[in-house]
C-alpha cells in the first residue's frame, strides 16, 4: 500500500523525477527510499538529505501556510489522462484549481517574434472564449502571451511550473500568475515549495503540460527548443499536435515546419485553430455567459460578416471567431461566402 505521508516527504527532497522513480523501483517504494536516504545509502546533496528527516505533519503545515494542496496519482481528483501515463508524477502541488476536462496546450519559443507573440495571445483568447481550458508554462515568449490571451477574455488557464509554486519564475510574470489564480485558474508543479528553477527541472515538466491536454498547439519553435519536447511527448501520449507554419529560413519557425512535415496539423489563425480543436475534442463546453444569444440576435435573418459582428458587439475578432465556431459546432450557425448565418431551425426557434 502506498503511503501518502512518505510520498509527500519524498517529494520534498526535490529529486529529478527519473531518479526518484529509479530509486523507488530499487528500494520498493517511497518508504524504502526515505529509509535509505536517512541511513546515508543514497548520494544526495546535504540539503536534500536533511529534508528526509522532516515529518509529514510539518510538511502539511507548510503547504497550508502557502495555500497549496496536493493531488496524489491514485486520487480521484488527479487528472485521469495524466495519471495513465507510465511516467506520470506521483503527486502534484496545486495552487488555485485545475479544470476537470482536458484542455489545449499552447507552447512555443521563449524568443518568439512579435508575430508569434500576437498569434499566441489571440490563440489563448480564442480557445478560452470557446470554452476550453488553456495550458502553458508561464515562461517568457509564447507561454506568457497565451496566458495573457486567456486573461484578456476572463478565461481559466493552468500554468505548469518548473519550480516550486512559492517561486515566481520568471519574476516578471508574477502578475500574470496571480491573474490566472484570480480568474479561477491554477498553478501546478510536481516540485515542492522552495525548489529553485534549475535548468534540468523544465524538460520533465513538459510531459505534465501535454498530459493535461487533449491537443498541443506549437506557435513558434526552434529545432531544439523545449516546445518540441512537449510536442514529442504529446505524440507519445496519443495527443494531437498542431503547428503554425512559418518562413523556412526563420529559426523560430523551423521546429513548427518540421512538425508539419512529420504530420502535425497546420493551423493558420484563431478561427482555423478552434475548428481543428473542435474536430479533435468535440464541441467545447459553453461558458456561463450570455454572448451566445447576443451574437445570434446580432446575426438577424440574413447574417453578418465577422468584422461587422466584432464592431457591433465591441469584441475582438478572435473572440467573435471563437464564438461563431462554437455555434457552428453546435449546429446553430453556418458560414458561407464570408457571412455567418443562423440555420433555419435556429431561426424558427427564435
Amino acid at each position: 500500500m502506498v503511503s501518502f505521508d512518505d510520498l509527500l516527504c519524498l517529494a520534498f527532497l526535490g529529486m529529478h523525477p527519473d531518479r526518484r522513480r529509479q530509486l523507488m523501483a530499487c528500494y520498493g517504494g517511497a518508504t524504502g527510499v526515505l529509509r535509505a536516504v536517512r541511513k546515508g545509502k543514497v548520494n544526495l546533496p546535504e540539503r536534500a538529505r536533511q529534508a528526509a528527516f522532516v515529518g509529514p505533519d510539518d510538511r502539511r503545515a507548510e503547504l497550508a501556510a502557502l495555500d497549496m494542496e496536493v493531488l496524489v496519482r491514485a486520487d480521484q481528483g488527479f487528472p485521469r489522462h495524466l495519471a495513465e501515463l507510465p511516467d506520470a508524477p506521483d503527486l502534484l502541488f496545486v495552487r488555485g484549481s485545475m479544470a476537470s476536462d482536458r484542455g489545449v496546450a499552447v507552447v512555443g519559443s521563449r524568443r518568439a517574434t512579435t508575430y508569434g507573440l500576437g498569434l499566441a495571445r489571440a490563440y489563448g483568447a480564442a480557445l478560452s472564449s470557446a470554452g476550453w481550458p488553456v495550458i502553458s508554462g508561464l515562461a517568457r515568449g509564447v507561454d506568457g502571451a497565451a496566458h495573457r490571451g486567456v486573461l484578456d477574455v476572463g478565461g481559466r488557464g493552468t500554468a505548469v511550473m518548473g519550480c516550486g509554486l512559492d517561486i515566481w519564475y520568471p519574476p516578471e510574470h508574477r502578475g500574470l500568475g496571480e491573474g490566472l489564480l484570480e480568474s479561477g485558474g491554477g498553478l501546478v508543479s510536481e516540485y515542492p515549495p522552495g525548489a529553485p528553477p534549475l535548468g534540468w527541472r523544465f524538460p520533465p515538466r513538459n510531459r505534465v503540460i501535454s498530459g493535461l491536454a487533449g491537443a498541443v498547439v506549437v506557435v513558434e519553435a526552434t529545432k531544439q527548443g523545449g516546445a518540441l519536447i512537449t510536442a514529442r511527448r504529446a505524440l507519445e501520449q496519443g495527443c494531437e499536435v498542431l503547428a503554425v507554419p512559418g518562413d523556412i529560413d526563420r529559426a523560430t519557425s523551423e521546429g513548427c515546419n518540421l512538425l508539419i512535415r512529420d504530420g502535425a496539423i497546420p493551423v493558420l489563425g484563431p478561427e482555423d485553430l478552434v475548428e481543428a480543436v473542435s474536430l479533435i475534442l468535440g464541441p467545447p463546453a459553453v461558458r456561463d455567459e450570455p454572448p451566445t444569444d447576443e451574437l445570434l440576435t446580432a446575426l438577424g435573418p440574413v447574417g453578418r460578416s465577422v468584422d461587422w459582428l466584432a464592431t457591433a458587439l465591441v469584441l475582438p475578432v478572435s473572440d467573435v471567431l471563437a464564438r461563431v465556431s462554437r455555434l457552428e459546432a453546435e449546429g446553430r450557425v453556418v458560414r458561407s461566402g464570408g457571412m455567418v448565418m443562423r440555420l433555419a431551425g435556429e431561426l424558427h426557434e427564435r
